[in-house]
């Protein structure tokens, strides 16, 4: 075992190394193309340089399906029956609401004192990106929130992505499975094997991680350029600021469960969360995620059920986000809500709903802030002003969620007595 781990330690230092290096070659050739280029070679290049980071999420996206089915049916028919399973989802439904609660609370406070609203020039508006934003959203109705849970085909929610239906599907799947008793190990034993193969197809895909990496921040700052921090220095600083206080709330709570094994986790995780960070996307470290999740000690079981509910329903940097831009959006505008404390814990209320009606939509906290805004007379034009710096913002949103989906996952573990010592 000590010799595998060796093994493997260098490699995976030697992935962290080749992102940073990626990381620093796409913000200085971006950067070179914006001030050397005309804008149409900006276009162009940003255009075709974001191939290589599609080209990687793409291949990411592939395994997830797939990979949340098996290890979820295996897990739950390892768990046994629907009380363990209800018992778990409990656990971790009190979890994520907790956590989602104090992100929205946190967002509340810190944009009502330092009111960044005010530094936001209405010059800087990005039209384009906003009308890209107003073709994904999609207005917030019961009927659209048990659509989106419900699902109505499992091709199609496999084909989709659509991690919660997934979800919804493999449960009762995995209670069926569990339910035959011997006569259905064979099968259990099947997806097991074909788990594995699917975590080893992670391996090979992470190869590509620092070519996505360049590819994702070349684009960015091709066409943004690092002046966009001039414009926006105060916005970003105060919602970094907010980011630092969620981490501290949350690794505080994971260290009073954890105890010192959360540094630990944080070594762990280190590698999915610099992809996170780097590619803005949580879906390209879920399937890694799972493994080192299951190398620090927690159950396989545990890990396939709570992790993916976490990616539909604890999105904690989102959450932040979400309250932190749409009171700056009406600061800006000067309406009455930047001003009524509560009229914005009604709109806390309904984001805690709305956000989990969407997971899976790109940039979904900016779909849910349109939609919240012409909820609360807060003109919805708004975002095309915190559109510019958003790039920049989703980084450290994607990074805090995935840090929060782990701690939840290991949590939930601990609570259930199921966290050995690492693999």
């Amino acid at each position: 075992m000590a010799t595998a781990h060796n093994v493997t330690a260098p490699k995976k230092n030697r992935l962290t190394l080749w992102i940073l290096v990626a990381m620093v070659l796409g913000i200085g050739i971006g950067y070179w193309v914006h001030e050397q280029g005309s804008p149409t070679v900006i276009k162009g290049f940003s255009a075709n340089i974001k191939l290589l980071s599609t080209i990687f999420i793409r291949l990411v996206q592939m395994i997830i399906a797939p990979l949340v089915f098996t290890t979820l049916v295996v897990g739950i028919a390892k768990l046994g029956d629907l009380k363990t399973v209800g018992r778990v989802g409990g656990k971790a439904i009190l979890w994520f609401v907790t956590a989602s609660l104090a992100s929205l609370l946190l967002g509340l406070v810190l944009v009502n004192f330092f009111k960044p609203g005010q530094y936001i020039s209405l010059t800087q508006q990005d039209t384009e990106g906003l009308k890209d934003l107003m073709t994904k959203q999609t207005s917030f109705s019961v009927q659209n929130f048990i659509e989106h849970v419900i699902p109505k085909s499992f091709i199609e929610a496999m084909a989709n992505n659509e991690i919660l239906q997934l979800v919804v599907f493999s449960i009762f799947f995995g209670v069926a499975t569990a339910s035959l008793g011997d006569y259905a190990k064979p099968l259990i034993k099947a997806l097991e094997v074909a788990s594995h193969i699917i975590l080893k197809i992670v391996g090979y895909v992470m190869n590509f991680a620092p070519l996505g990496v360049f590819g994702a921040i070349a684009a960015v700052v091709a066409s943004k350029g690092l002046e966009i921090f001039e414009f926006y220095i105060k916005y970003f600083a105060f919602f970094l600021i907010g980011i630092a206080t969620l981490w501290i709330v949350l690794l505080t709570v994971g260290f009073i469960i954890l105890k010192g094994r959360l540094r630990e986790l944080l070594t762990r995780i280190g590698n999915p969360l610099l992809i996170a960070f780097s590619t803005t996307s949580s879906e390209a470290v879920f399937p890694k995620l799972t493994e080192e999740l299951e190398r620090f000690g927690c159950k396989d079981k545990i890990v396939a059920f709570v992790l993916p509910l976490g990616y539909s329903f604890n999105l904690d940097g989102s959450m932040m986000y979400m309250t932190f831009a749409s009171i700056a959006i009406a600061q800006v505008y000067n309406v009455p809500i930047a001003h009524d404390i509560p009229m914005q814990l009604s709109m806390l209320l309904v984001l805690m709903l709305t956000s989990k009606g969407i997971a899976g939509v790109p940039r979904a906290s900016l779909v849910v802030v349109l939609a919240t805004c012409a909820m609360f007379n807060i003109p919805p034009i708004g975002v095309a002003l915190i559109l510019p710096i958003d790039h920049f913002c989703d980084m450290f949103r994607t990074a805090t969620n995935v840090i929060g989906n782990a701690l939840a996952t290991s949590v939930v573990s601990k609570w259930e007595g199921e966290l050995e010592e690492a693999k």
